[in-house]
């Protein structure tokens, strides 16, 4: 069921003595490609979606946040003062937030707030950067006159999940919920922050997510030995090109000159990245082209990278992979950090409804439950509502 303002509004009264403030949202995102690329400096290929985070907010007047998380019915109060901050993850993303900003400058005050949202937790759709980018967006129009820019408040949202969560994450999804433009996904290029959009709307074809219901846990998971098997072998081929600071700046040459100082398990993971960083400018160019059959090639490209390099895949997520191409689906891939989640598939309109028929019936024989479809409708980045 789609969330809707008046879900948020309703209770917010309930919970804050019939008062009313301001709404805000922020989404979700997908990616097309480039996975596992913005920490290293690459390019991502994303965009929002409608699904994402509904955020009533109104000053209190005190230096305390009384915040109620809809979806989950649950409710904690926690000062601005406080230097630990609450325990629960779905407060510390709004304290993190808060704090961050303060450090920017912005004079924030004790509020009110009630919130939820429709992205799938789990997913790979970015809940909690939609959650992140929602706050931020609001605290800088409550509190700071709207002077931080849209960059400035990705990052924002991508220091706490660095200080507050304890996810070492790049800046692809705060920036996809923070940017997002109906119908165009963009490029990002994570080294220098220069971002393009491309116009998203195929004739012939539709993105539509199948979620696994494998629900993947990125705190303390090997997400984060990914990231640190990457630095390893940027810090190899320092030794002889001091000048490079990510897998970015590394050649195919680079790489091979460490082939046997590094770890066969790192480099695997750098040469899924070197090869990504060239998938996602290959995709960019069958893009403009009109040739999304090429698009679809460099998605299953990706996936055998994740599953068998990167090894941030599952059985549930290669089945469905395997079982898209069987059906003739033009490009399917594992998307987000890995270890469950969603595969995103390029389907041509004339399949998709044969294509839904046998995931839905073979995913349930395989493994015995229920795989979620999610259509995709590319939609507009962290906003004002009222």
């Amino acid at each position: 069921m789609k969330l809707t303002i008046e879900d948020v509004k309703s209770r917010f009264i309930k919970h804050f003595n019939g008062e009313t403030g301001n709404v805000y949202a922020a989404p979700g995102r997908i990616n097309l490609i480039g996975e596992h690329t913005d920490y290293n400096g690459g390019f991502v290929f994303p965009g929002a979606v409608e699904q994402g985070m509904i955020a009533e907010i109104k000053p209190n007047g005190t230096r305390i946040i009384r915040a109620y998380s809809i979806d989950l019915k649950d409710y904690y109060e926690f000062s601005l003062d406080d230097e630990k901050g609450p325990r629960a993850t779905h407060f510390r993303y709004i304290f993190g937030v808060a704090k961050e900003m303060m450090k920017l400058g912005v004079k924030v005050e004790g509020f009110d707030t009630a919130f939820a949202g429709d992205v799938p937790q789990g997913s790979g759709m970015s809940s909690s950067a939609a959650l992140e980018s929602c706050f931020a967006y609001a605290l800088n129009d409550l509190f700071g006159d709207g002077k931080i820019d849209s960059i400035t408040l990705a990052k924002v949202g991508q220091a706490t999940e660095h200080n507050y969560i304890g996810v070492k994450c790049g800046i692809m999804d705060q920036f996809a919920s923070i940017f997002g433009k109906k119908d165009n996904l963009m490029r990002l290029d994570c080294q220098s922050g220069e971002y393009q959009y491309f116009p998203w709307k195929p004739k012939d074809y539709k993105l539509v997510l199948i979620n696994s219901c494998v629900k993947h846990e990125l705190v303390g998971s090997p997400y984060n030995d990914r990231r640190e098997s990457c630095e390893r072998v940027v810090e190899a081929i320092k030794a002889f090109k001091p000048e490079v600071k990510t897998l970015r700046d590394c050649t195919w040459d680079d790489l091979a000159q460490v082939k046997d100082k590094v770890s066969e398990t790192d480099y695997k993971r750098a040469k899924y990245v070197l090869g990504e960083v060239d998938r996602v400018l290959a995709v960019c160019n069958a893009l403009n082209a009109g040739e999304y059959e090429t698009v679809g090639e460099k998605m299953y490209e990706t996936h055998n990278g994740l599953s068998k390099d990167y090894e941030v895949s599952c059985d549930e997520i290669d089945f469905l992979v395997s079982l898209a191409a069987d059906c003739g689906v033009t490009g399917s891939r594992i998307m987000g950090g890995g270890f469950g989640g969603c595969t995103i598939n390029l389907v041509n309109k004339d399949l998709y409804p044969t294509f839904i028929e046998q995931v839905k019936s073979q995913y349930k024989s395989k493994f015995g439950k229920e795989c979620k479809i999610i259509d995709v409708v590319i939609g507009e980045g962290a906003r004002k509502l009222s």
